[in-house]
């Protein structure tokens, strides 16, 4: 059984006053700030003083028992943050470029701490698989299956993610926008040549793609308060479906999750 800790010392990293953090969250989740290129400094931001140890052993939860791998940091000290409580100063142990997202490790998590000692733990860190590739966002799941956050619509939108992009192009239709601060709906149509994908993409490029209430919340709040919504699709139709049907479906999923009486539908 291959141990995280042994192929480490193999690179010439050698961990003893060491965390393992075992990263889970949300708004965004750890994987989310992974994909875009922001996990030190997601990790960087605690409500305590979790990290009183020279080295952090970042794991970020996938399913079940598995964790990604996320790095080595040198904890170089810790100030007070103006996000959050807490904000740690780290840096990345160089030399892991092949290992870091491609090392998945199995570990059962018997506890619901999330900073555990290295030394009590380590030796649990089973390598489940090595990719031979970082892992990134995931191919398009299927229109049944189609639910992102902002955040990673951002960088499928930024990255002009191939799988996803075909599939939203080659449909008109329904999808729902949920704002996770708070639960209210938004019930969306699609009915222009570029179908899904050119009305989530202008979400990504204006955080309110047109519309009015959600315009009036990102004028208020700022363009970062769209990181709260998380888009789904709810119905999809041929591109060339009319806009009549489109929009008589529209209105049916509005009146069917009550978004215009508790949502953010203005008509």
């Amino acid at each position: 059984m291959l141990n995280l800790v042994e192929i480490l010392k193999v690179k010439g990293i050698f961990l003893e006053h060491y965390k393992i953090h075992l990263a889970t969250g949300i708004n965004p989740t750890p994987l989310e700030a992974f994909y875009t290129g922001q996990f030190k400094e997601w990790q960087e931001t605690q409500n305590n003083k979790n990290f009183p140890c020279e080295h952090i052993l970042a794991l970020i939860s996938l399913e079940g028992d598995r964790w990604l791998f996320a790095g080595v940091y040198k904890v170089l000290g810790v100030s007070r943050g103006t996000t959050s409580p807490y904000l740690y100063q780290t840096e990345l142990l160089p030399d892991q470029d092949d290992l870091i997202g491609k090392v998945i490790v199995r570990y059962k998590r018997q506890y619901r701490a999330s900073y555990i000692w290295g030394h009590k733990y380590g030796k649990y860190l089973e390598i489940a698989e090595i990719r031979p590739a970082a892992i990134s966002i995931e191919e398009f799941p299927g229109y049944d299956n189609a639910i992102v956050s902002h955040r990673v619509l951002k960088v499928i939108v930024s990255q002009q993610e191939q799988t996803w992009k075909s599939a939203l192009s080659n449909v008109k239709g329904i999808y729902l926008i949920v704002d996770t601060s708070n639960g209210k709906m938004y019930v969306g149509s699609a009915t222009g040549d570029g179908g899904i994908w050119q009305r989530w993409e202008s979400y990504v490029n204006t955080g309110h793609g047109g519309n009015d209430r959600l315009k009036e919340l990102i004028q208020t709040n700022g363009i970062e308060y769209a990181n709260n919504f998380q888009y789904a699709v709810l119905e999809i139709a041929d591109l060339h479906s009319t806009k009549d049907f489109i929009v008589s479906r529209e209105t049916y999923w509005k009146q069917a999750l009550l978004s215009q009486q508790f949502g953010y539908n203005s008509n």
